[in-house]
């Protein structure tokens, strides 16, 4: 199980740089939109977010109040980027709002223990 649990962990850092690197992509280019990568970025994110609060360990569970913050993090960010994924350019506060979820979704994931 820590094999699956590690695997999970792995492509879930993965969606993480896709997400950030694609937005990151976006506001240097100076052009406000969705593009690919922050949406497949988005649905690994929230996909491989679920199977790792999955009890896959002998211990060390993450408290659930940790999990309920992180996933309702993970919805708002996918529905950000999914019904604005076809608009050809995105609101500033609406697209760095992305970015700045993303960030603390990342800092709850390190910082609360």
């Amino acid at each position: 199980m820590e094999a699956l649990r590690l695997i999970l962990l792995y492509v879930h850092l993965i969606g993480f740089a896709l997400l950030l690197g694609g937005s990151i992509s976006q506001y240097v280019s100076g052009r406000l939109r969705i593009n690919a990568a922050m949406l497949w970025g988005a649905v690994i994110q929230l996909l491989t977010g679920i199977g790792l609060s999955a009890p896959l360990r002998d211990g060390d569970e993450p408290s659930p109040a940790k999990l309920g913050t992180k996933l309702v993090i993970a919805l708002l960010i996918f529905v950000m980027v999914f019904f604005s994924r076809k608009r050809e350019t995105v609101n500033r506060g609406h697209f760095l709002a992305i970015v700045g979820l993303t960030l603390v979704n990342a800092a709850v994931a390190v910082f609360w223990r």
